[in-house]
């Protein structure tokens, strides 16, 4: 539920398209909704300017379930719902609690264990979201901010495996770099793809430091330090394998 959610709603009210007794219905559940193991925070969207979001790790199968079912009542209707860190399992409760009619419209992506229902295909982004995976090995996570952002209403686009040991591959696209508006910048190893990049362009630079490497990068620690400690003075930094979190943080900054 947004703004323009609530707007309708007393729109349809004062104009008697919607008695009362049935408005009161569809706000029943604000501002949020208590499922005993779960609380679905349905102000969130009107708060924020996107709905919440569903951690599916260390939840069942049914919990998540009954979440999606629960964001499928209020107000309105047109958001999508995201999942992240979830599985095959997790899908298939999904695409079962959903109307027939909805089914078609979610989508799971294994790689990063995103689902997306996708209700809603407005852009409302001012710019493009680039989002630069240094290797492979990384394009998981970088999913992961693709999925996010691609839900949050951006347009995005990619560019993968263009790393620091071949950087010819990032320099033939130095015209993506410097339209985009935000730029997410994963990478793993010794994490030295998003200085190279923040020295590029005159946008923010969000960095995500992953877990890829050998035992020396500590499961990404050796990553996460050095992105800390760039030269770049527009590059921020995230947690570590956390692609969700940059593209949040991308997708407020494209809306501003």
């Amino acid at each position: 539920m947004d703004e323009r959610d609530i707007r309708e709603l007393l729109e349809q009210v004062t104009s008697r398209r919607l008695s009362v007794p049935r408005a009161l219905e569809r706000l029943r559940h604000l501002p949020f909704e208590d499922l005993g193991f779960a609380k679905i925070d349905h102000h969130r969207a009107l708060r924020q300017g996107h709905p919440e979001v569903i951690f599916g790790q260390g939840k069942s199968p049914a919990q998540v379930a009954a979440i999606v079912r629960g964001m499928l009542r209020p107000v309105g209707g047109r958001h999508n719902i995201l999942i992240t860190r979830a599985g095959a399992r997790i899908f298939a409760a999904v695409r079962r609690t959903l109307p027939r009619r909805m089914r078609d419209a979610a989508k799971f992506h294994p790689l990063s264990g995103a689902i997306v229902v996708r209700r809603n295909r407005e852009i409302t982004g001012k710019g493009a979201i680039l989002i630069v995976c240094a290797g492979t090995s990384d394009i998981p996570v970088a999913e992961e901010a693709e999925v996010t952002a691609a839900a949050l209403s951006n347009r995005v686009e990619t560019l993968y495996d263009v790393g620091v040991a071949g950087l010819h591959r990032l320099m033939q696209h130095r015209k993506m770099l410097t339209s985009a508006r935000v730029i997410i910048c994963i990478a793993g190893m010794e994490g030295a793809l998003p200085s190279v990049v923040g020295g590029l362009v005159a946008v923010p630079v969000i960095a995500v430091p992953t877990s890829t490497g050998y035992g020396a990068s500590f499961g990404g620690l050796t990553a996460l330090l050095g992105m800390l400690n760039s030269c770049a003075s527009n590059v921020s930094v995230v947690n570590i394998d956390n692609g969700f979190g940059a593209a949040c943080v991308a997708s407020a900054i494209n809306r501003l």
